[in-house]
């Protein structure tokens, strides 16, 4: 007999199921014996089934979000313990076993003891269930070298409202002390707050003996002068983005897997304090009247946020981290991005002052790619960059560096990209590079690569290099010139040198699928000539792409041109025949 409780992340009861059936199945369809609700539930998202030693639970890998249990990501786990948490998407499930296996266990300690008879085992039949023995001690093993927190719902909830009642106190003392931290470092506001808290939770008699003090004082003073719990998912180097949905629902992505973050903010008003310690510093508001930003972290990271009245579940937050380090092309390759000989070519085009856009989609790793490319630049020429919010990290001398400025309160005294590449035009730049066009300064942008600004770099939304093009050219219209799209190909063709194509694949790996020379205008149609690509041949054992980059064995008109001029180039890269698996 087994008793399965189904209840929410916050502790809301469910369902309740009772069955003595050998294998229970967990998902969406109304077959299932555990019927859950959501897009990342899968039709049969997991299964629980017996074994001689107890419960054991199955990820059927029907949808994204898996099976984890006690914070770990599991594909088959057991035997399932009372205290044991297994989390499901946005539900929690506690599995009680009220089967009497004290038979069983006699007859699994006989059959071990038969077993060493290697005559009767190779005669025998195997009539274990699924799971193999194997699996069982693989399974324990894995469970008792997880690191990760056991997840306990109540006392999260226990800890929030603790948190909320020490951030009440601490505001109260400020107050009552005549506080006035404008006049104090950021040391002495540090200092003065922990002993403040430490000083109230100590007061606390009252206080839950199963709840860390230290744990609770540095959680509010997070939440107090800094990002709350922010703080330790931007600390960690393997988070690549943050994703705060709501006060109680944060997500990250780690290694290129989301993640539900055990750790919450105490309410909706900490969230919209911690944005507006973002955005301050940079002259930003966020407001009622201006519900969205963007904005950056000290160390370069992109934040967006969202508050009510448009985020319906709360104040929303966007982080997208960049690496501490500088991110260089051997890291890519490292990572599987591209191989060798692509890394090769990118850095004779930019070298050469070749024209490139770098397309893709959200998330796809276009700035980063972006930075790695810009570090091709020799530090003898000078640089503009234009964004809408500064995210490049040059490292050339001869640097100025642009960002758009939002209306003010008035609305009033706002400065769009495209004011910002026309006026980089009278700064003598040897390059531009625009992070990302988004509208009518791609018009200027082409301008500019027509008019000496050879070598310059910018990125495009786009899922493929033709649709690229389509896109630049939807982009030049917006700009309200009403330019025959003939004109518009023409320029075009004549700006853009090189579409470097990257993608984000559903597993979440990031990589360069194509790199494609401008070759001209054929019967009002721009030509494309493809030099590298990505050919998927499958997925691995743990669901990630793999492939291998290949030449397609088009040789680029810029490397014959740099050829007949004297400068030495390895046409060897482009031969079709050699192959780089990944």
């Amino acid at each position: 007999m087994i008793e399965i409780i189904v209840t929410t992340s916050k502790g809301t009861h469910v369902d309740t199921v009772v069955t003595s059936e050998s294998k229970v199945s967990i998902g969406k369809d109304k077959a299932s014996a555990v019927q859950l609700r959501g897009w990342r539930i899968g039709g049969e998202h997991a299964c629980l089934y017996n074994q001689d030693d107890g419960v054991y639970i199955l990820d059927m890998k029907s949808a994204s979000s898996g099976v984890s249990v006690n914070g770990e990501k599991q594909e088959k786990y057991g035997p399932i313990k009372a205290s044991d948490a297994i989390l499901i998407d946005s539900y929690v499930l506690t599995i009680k076993d009220k089967t009497d296996r004290s038979k069983s266990q006699n007859l699994k300690t006989d059959d071990s003891d038969q077993s060493t008879d290697t005559n009767q085992t190779e005669s025998s039949p195997d009539t274990r269930p699924e799971a193999s023995v194997t699996d069982i001690k693989e399974a324990k093993k894995a469970a008792a070298e997880s690191t990760m927190p056991v997840i306990d719902v109540q006392k999260m909830e226990q800890g929030r409202e603790w948190r909320a009642k020490m951030h009440e106190a601490l505001l109260g003392q400020m107050d009552l002390r005549r506080v006035n931290v404008k006049d104090m470092s950021d040391d002495e506001v540090l200092s003065m707050t922990k002993q403040m808290l430490k000083e109230i939770v100590d007061g606390y008699k009252d206080f839950p003996k199963e709840l860390d003090r230290d744990s609770l004082v540095k959680q509010v003073l997070d939440e107090s002068i800094g990002l709350g719990p922010l703080e330790d998912l931007i600390a960690d180097d393997d988070i690549s983005e943050i994703m705060v949905n709501s006060a109680d629902d944060i997500f990250y992505e780690k290694k290129g897997e989301l993640f539900k973050s055990e750790i919450t903010f105490t309410n909706d008003r900490a969230v919209q304090y911690a944005i507006e310690r973002i955005v301050t510093p940079l002259g930003r508001r966020i407001d009622e009247g201006s519900p969205m930003v963007d904005a950056r972290l000290k160390d370069g990271s992109r934040v967006n946020a969202v508050i009510p009245p448009l985020a319906l579940k709360g104040s929303s937050i966007t982080i997208r981290k960049f690496m501490k380090e500088k991110l260089t092309a051997s890291h890519l390759v490292g990572f599987g991005s591209l191989d060798q000989r692509m890394v090769d070519f990118i850095e004779m085009v930019v070298t050469n002052k070749q024209n490139v856009v770098i397309s893709g989609g959200t998330g796809s790793g276009k700035t980063t790619l972006l930075n790695v490319c810009s570090n091709y630049i020799p530090d003898n020429e000078r640089i503009v960059t234009v964004e809408d919010a500064a995210e490049l990290k040059l490292y050339q001398p001869n640097l100025v560096a642009l960002e758009a400025r939002p209306p003010n309160q008035e609305g009033k005294g706002a400065i769009h990209i495209r004011d910002l590449v026309k006026n980089c035009l009278r700064m003598r730049p040897d390059r531009i590079i625009v992070g990302e066009c988004r509208g009518g300064e791609a018009l200027d942008m082409l301008q500019a690569m027509n008019t000496g600004h050879d070598g310059s770099l910018t990125t495009a939304h786009a899922n493929s290099p033709r649709d690229c093009i389509s896109r630049i050219e939807v982009m030049v219209m917006m700009a309200g010139m009403e330019l025959p799209i003939q004109a518009i190909r023409e320029q075009i063709a004549s700006a853009v040198d090189i579409i470097v194509q990257q993608t984000r694949f559903s597993c979440g790996t990031r990589k360069v699928t194509s790199i494609c020379e401008v070759t001209g205008i054929d019967q009002g149609v721009v030509q494309l000539g493809e030099i590298f690509k990505f050919q998927q041949t499958g997925r691995d054992a743990k669901g990630k792409v793999k492939g291998e980059f290949v030449a397609t064995g088009l040789v680029p008109k810029v490397y014959e041109e740099l050829r007949d001029s004297g400068v030495p180039v390895d046409i060897s890269i482009f031969d079709s025949n050699n192959k780089e698996a990944v």
